[in-house]
């Protein structure tokens, strides 16, 4: 029998994490399903970010840096971000990009295992890691090698050339999720470092980096943890690696003591070390105050939510939108996918042009895939009945034929 709108509004009413909707700002006509790509605004941040542009900044000046904590915020974000990505007290720092932090992880892992020239990634991998990966063998002797295998054959591709395994956990496009206990076991097995990129994982599933044994990772924080556009991201370090990896790029934030100026760089201990230059400040306080919404949410409440918008959707698209070419894309097993849904959908772009313009969000990856984020702090269940069913219709209507969602944006 068809679940109906009804049936999710009585789940609706029966979800623990129904209250923590109220906490973000839902334009109104609108279904959100992009928070894998930029979160919702938090409500309690323009208030927060308002105060240090004003008070902070605009009157205790310079001293905020002491007076309000500034200076130590990577270490104060870090700490509250460890609890949500399984990760010990002080292994987690926050500031810089994605990008960045992967060079100094990386640059730093490399280091370690200098008798090894392959750095092993597959084609599940956000497109950028690899790119990073690669302009580092630029600077680095002859014999470094980025070599990129299909997901399923990660573990069967480490050996004894391999210096670092560097896996995106959620494959951006279709959710697939790697098995990180697993496929770390198997690269300490042959003596390789394991580097994690929790891009499309944190704040969306639960991440045991300590369970797991992982040695580095790197997350996103403008996705599911709704930090704001660019908003910094985070590296962890396991402890017993801190004070033997050292970063190719270093800074006066990294420094055992920045406000020495010595002329010669010293490492800080532990994870500071991985810090560069200066800071977003403003940024940060936004970030600061969008986790306030995670301090009380069991990851395992969360995921389940997540779970289970993930098996409504499918099972809705599927239903309503079948004959139109729709394939899911990505494991059906739902312990093996993170929070987002995608299908592979000819004519993906215009479709997903269409539903924006009915007030449905999601997104387009190329080639075919049309990708909705499922959020499970602030999405119904509501909503994605309401999804479904608009995306349905769209699709019977042919709207996405029309030349205004046919014509390619700069940003998919």
């Amino acid at each position: 029998m068809s679940i109906t709108r009804r049936d999710c509004e009585a789940m609706d009413r029966n979800d623990a994490l129904a209250s923590k909707r109220d906490l973000f700002t839902l334009p109104k006509g609108v279904i959100y399903l992009d928070g894998n790509s930029l979160g919702v605004l938090p409500k309690n941040v323009s208030q927060r970010v308002t105060a240090a542009v004003e008070q902070q900044w605009g009157e205790t000046l310079i001293k905020s840096w002491n007076e309000h904590g500034w200076f130590h915020l990577p270490h104060k974000i870090g700490n509250r971000l460890a609890r949500l990505v399984g990760a010990e007290k002080d292994s987690v720092i926050v500031g810089d990009s994605i990008s960045v932090n992967l060079f100094k992880i990386l640059s730093g892992a490399l280091a370690q295992r200098r008798d090894r020239k392959i750095i092993l990634t597959d084609s599940g991998n956000f497109p950028s890691d690899i790119y990073v990966a690669q302009g580092l063998t630029q600077f680095l002797d002859a014999g470094y090698e980025v070599k990129v295998v299909a997901p399923e054959d990660v573990a069967a591709a480490i050996d004894a050339r391999v210096a670092v395994v560097m896996i995106t956990e959620v494959d951006y496009r279709t959710a697939r999720r790697h098995d990180m206990p697993a496929l770390t076991k198997a690269a300490h097995a042959h003596g390789a470092l394991m580097i994690w990129d929790l891009a499309h994982s944190a704040g969306a599933i639960p991440v045991d980096l300590t369970g797991g044994d992982a040695d580095f990772a790197v997350g996103c924080t403008y996705k599911y943890l709704n930090g704001g556009p660019g908003a910094p991201a985070f590296l962890y370090v396991r402890p017993s690696l801190q004070d033997k990896v050292q970063p190719a790029l270093v800074g006066w934030w990294g420094h055992a003591r920045p406000f020495a100026f010595d002329l010669d760089f010293v490492p800080a201990p532990g994870v500071t070390r991985q810090q560069c230059g200066t800071q977003p400040i403003l940024s940060m306080t936004a970030l600061d105050a969008a986790l306030d919404p995670f301090d009380d949410v069991d990851m395992g409440v969360l995921h389940r939510k997540s779970q289970a918008l993930a098996k409504l959707f499918i099972d809705l698209v599927e239903e309503k939108c079948a004959r139109y070419g729709l394939k899911l894309a990505g494991p059906r097993d739902m312990k093996q996918r993170g929070s987002h849904v995608s299908f592979h959908c000819p004519e993906g772009y215009g479709v997903m042009q269409a539903l924006i313009a009915q007030g449905v969000i999601g997104d387009f990856r190329a080639p075919d895939i049309i990708r909705f984020g499922l959020t499970p702090l602030y999405n119904s269940f509501a909503d994605i009945w309401d999804a479904a069913a608009i995306l349905g219709q769209g699709l019977e209507e042919g709207l996405w034929k029309r030349p205004e969602y046919r014509a390619r944006k700069p940003v998919t």
